[in-house]
């Protein structure tokens, strides 16, 4: 857990970085460096499209599992890493 811990403040030092989402495989925030609200809308809306990500990675190549995704709005950028227990998210600010 400290190592984990050590690897979340790590990304947060990051330049752009605004805020960390860990959520479980039950698909609750567990650990987040935003308010209480944001880290829900992230999730739910998060949850559905990495759904549908890794089927496409499937389709596309049965032999493959998604293993990051990268989106990008006019407004912020999210870094996506899917695991077996885990879902890290990471929202920048894609100007800095």
């Amino acid at each position: 857990m400290a190592e984990a811990e050590g690897t979340l403040k790590r990304i947060q030092s990051h330049k752009g970085v605004i805020g960390t989402i860990v959520i479980n495989e039950e698909h609750i925030p567990i650990r987040t460096t935003l308010d209480n609200s944001t880290p829900v809308q992230y999730t739910g809306l998060l949850h559905q499209l990495m759904i549908k990500a890794k089927s496409t990675v499937r389709n596309i190549d049965p032999q493959t599992d998604l293993t990051f995704l990268g989106i990008r709005s006019k407004n912020h950028g999210m870094m996506v890493a899917p695991d077996k227990e885990y879902l890290l998210i990471v929202i920048q600010n894609p100007c800095e």
